[in-house]
C-alpha cells in the first residue's frame, strides 16, 4: 500500500475558539450574520450530501459531468505531479482527476475533518499502487504551509465553495492560493454561473425541505457547543436573489420577537419578529468577472469548460 500521512496544521482548539469568535462578532452585528462553514457538524454534512442529490440541486450534477468528460483536457493542460485539493471532503469527485493524471506523485487533501480525511486518504492509496497521500487538517482560508513535493503543483478548489466568500474575501484567498504556487503551477477553480433567478432559488429552497433542516443546523451546532437555546422552530429559511451582487443569499427569519442567550459568551440576543440572520452568501459568476479576479491575484485564465447546459464552470488558471 502506499503512503498515508495524516498532519495536523490547526492549532489545538482552534476551530473552538474560531466558533465563538464568529458567533460573537455575527450576533451582536447589524444585520447579524454565522459564517456558512458552521453547517458542516457530522450532521450538516449529512444534509448536504442529501442536498447534492436533490433534483433542484444542480450544481455537484454539472460539475461532476464537466471533470468526466474533461478530466483527461484538464490533465493535458496541467500534467501535474502534486495535486492539492482545499476543503476535500470526501475526495469523490476528485477521482477522476487523480485517475487522468497519469504522472501524479502526491495528493494532498486539505480539510477540517481528520475522520473525512483518513476516509479518503487510506481509500486511495488501497485503490491506487504508488500514489503518495498527505492529508493536512487545516482551515483552508488561512495561511497554509505544504509539504515539499514535486512539481508541477496543480490546486484544485471545487463545488462553488469560492462563491460563499465576499469579494474582499475572495481577493485576500486567490492571493494566499498564488503564494502557494510557484509559476507554471495551476489553480482548477468550481464556479457557479449566473443563471434564471427562479432555478437558483430553487437550489437553495428545495421542495422537500432539506436545505432548511441544512440552514437550520448551524443554530443546532451553535447550541451544542455554546450552550445557546435557539428554538430551531421559532425560525424560518429564506432564501432570495441579490440582482446587485448576484448571489443567493441564505438566512433565518425569526417568527416572533425572542431573546436568545449563549451562556458559554454571556450573551443575550434579541431577535424582532421578522428579523433576518445571514446564514450564507453563494455568489455566481460569469467568465470575464472571474478571470478579472484571477488576473488580480497573478493568476492567467487559461482554459474554461462547462457542463452541457451552461450551469457550472471549472477554470483553469496558471500562476505568472
Amino acid at each position: 500500500m502506499s503512503p498515508f500521512h495524516l498532519t495536523s496544521i490547526l492549532p489545538e482548539d482552534a476551530m473552538a475558539a474560531a466558533l465563538r469568535a464568529d458567533v460573537l462578532h455575527g450576533l451582536t452585528s447589524d444585520p447579524k450574520t454565522l459564517p456558512p462553514k458552521w453547517f458542516y457538524d457530522a450532521h450538516g454534512s449529512e444534509l448536504f450530501e442529501q442536498i447534492t442529490e436533490l433534483p433542484e440541486y444542480y450544481p455537484t450534477r454539472a460539475e461532476r459531468e464537466i471533470l468526466i468528460t474533461r478530466a483527461d483536457e484538464i490533465a493535458a493542460s496541467m500534467p501535474a505531479r502534486t495535486l492539492i485539493e482545499l476543503g476535500s471532503g470526501s475526495s469523490e469527485k476528485t477521482r477522476y482527476l487523480i485517475d487522468a493524471l497519469t504522472d501524479l506523485h502526491t495528493y494532498i487533501p486539505v480539510d477540517v475533518s481528520d475522520s473525512a480525511l483518513t476516509q479518503a486518504g487510506q481509500a486511495l492509496v488501497a485503490e491506487r499502487p504508488g500514489l503518495n497521500v498527505h492529508a493536512l487538517i487545516a482551515d483552508f482560508t488561512a495561511r497554509l504551509t505544504l509539504p515539499d513535493t514535486p512539481g508541477p503543483r496543480l490546486l484544485a478548489f471545487l463545488g462553488g465553495t469560492i462563491g460563499n466568500l465576499l469579494p474582499a474575501e475572495r481577493a485576500t484567498f486567490l492571493g494566499r492560493v498564488r503564494a502557494l504556487l510557484s509559476p507554471g503551477d495551476a489553480l482548477l477553480l468550481g464556479t457557479d454561473l449566473v443563471k434564471d433567478e427562479r432555478v437558483l432559488v430553487r437550489a437553495y429552497d428545495d421542495a422537500a425541505g432539506v436545505t432548511a433542516a441544512f440552514n437550520k443546523n448551524v443554530l443546532a451546532v451553535v447550541n451544542r457547543e455554546l450552550g445557546a437555546d435557539f428554538d430551531l422552530d421559532a425560525f424560518e429559511h429564506v432564501a432570495l436573489w441579490d440582482p446587485g451582487n448576484e448571489w443567493i443569499e441564505m438566512r433565518l427569519r425569526s417568527r416572533t420577537a425572542q431573546t436568545v442567550k449563549v451562556p458559554a459568551l454571556d450573551l443575550a440576543v434579541y431577535f424582532a419578529a421578522g428579523e433576518e440572520l445571514r446564514t450564507e452568501v453563494s455568489a455566481k459568476f460569469r467568465k470575464e468577472g472571474v478571470s478579472a479576479e484571477l488576473a488580480a491575484a497573478g493568476l492567467e485564465l487559461t482554459r474554461w469548460w462547462t457542463d452541457g447546459e451552461g450551469r457550472f464552470a471549472l477554470s483553469l488558471s496558471v500562476a505568472r
